[in-house]
């Protein structure tokens, strides 16, 4: 038997996390570059009473 299956999954693994870190590393750029948020909590709603 081959490892051919195995190769596979880590080039698909590989290349998904590749492009995982290069999303969060250009929406950290965006959020570095953006004016604060004045809405208080990131992700708060008003109709969260805690």
């Amino acid at each position: 038997m081959t490892d051919k299956p195995k190769q596979d999954r880590d080039d698909r693994l590989k290349a998904a996390l590749k492009a995982n870190m290069s999303r969060r590393k250009a929406q950290a750029k965006a959020r570095k570059s953006s004016p604060p948020n004045t809405s208080g909590r990131a992700g708060s709603r008003k109709d969260d009473d805690g």
